[in-house]
């Protein structure tokens, strides 16, 4: 005798537990694509609509659980654990336990959007993006120091705002970004020519200090 194949009971809370759950892990991804916000105003039905699908999917098992004492679906319980591995796994990247110590941190801010520099003391730089609607954006790059000068290798953004070489004013606590037509930079604070130095470590400033001893040992030599 052959034995009949298992039926798969796959219920309609079956159905809504794997499907709210696929569908906060895509917002979860979003927070890559412009941040999560930004979207979830775009598509506020449709965010909202997962949301409460997830809700009401947890809560109802939450009930069988307690009240009626029933086993749960192992499905339901492998969503719910993929959207929580999910959630502390992005809590975790955008954390700072994982990444280098932060030496200098600075600002720039226009009608639509605010851009920090974050300086490491890896030689990795971060430009974070955040503007209108919740957009949100980091790029990530490289960066040494020669002189009084910041040079990006690559540079933290993907077009010319930000070029690959700025200036470092500690005295005006700023980072100049503008050159003249002659090819010095413009160090007259103006709106948008400078990013406001908001914090800055002695790491960093032991950085420059010793760039500068060295230049002055090598043209006495």
């Amino acid at each position: 005798m052959t034995s009949e194949p298992k039926k798969i009971n796959v219920s309609i809370t079956n159905i809504i537990a794997v499907a709210s759950s696929i569908g906060m892990i895509c917002w979860f991804v979003t927070d890559f694509l412009g941040g999560m916000v930004l979207w979830a105003i775009s598509y506020i039905s449709i965010i909202i609509s997962i949301l409460f699908l997830y809700v009401f999917s947890f809560i109802e098992t939450l009930i069988s659980l307690i009240k009626k004492r029933k086993k749960t679906s192992n499905i339901k319980l492998i969503a719910y654990g993929i959207v929580l591995l999910s959630m502390v796994t992005l809590n975790l990247y955008k954390s700072e336990i994982f990444k280098s110590e932060i030496v200098m941190k600075a600002i720039l801010k226009d009608d639509f959007y605010h851009y920090i520099l974050v300086f490491r003391k890896d030689n990795s730089v971060e430009n974070q993006i955040n503007g209108f609607m919740g957009y949100s954006k980091t790029i990530h790059g490289k960066y040494k120091i020669e002189d009084n000068l910041i040079i990006f290798q690559p540079k933290p953004y993907t077009n010319n705002f930000i070029p690959d070489t700025i200036l470092i004013d500690r005295k005006q606590n700023a980072l100049f970004i503008e050159k003249d037509k002659n090819g010095n930079f413009r160090t007259q604070k103006e709106w948008l020519n400078h990013f406001k130095i908001e914090k800055i470590q002695n790491d960093f400033c032991c950085m420059l200090t010793s760039k500068e001893i060295e230049k002055q040992k090598n043209t006495k030599n």
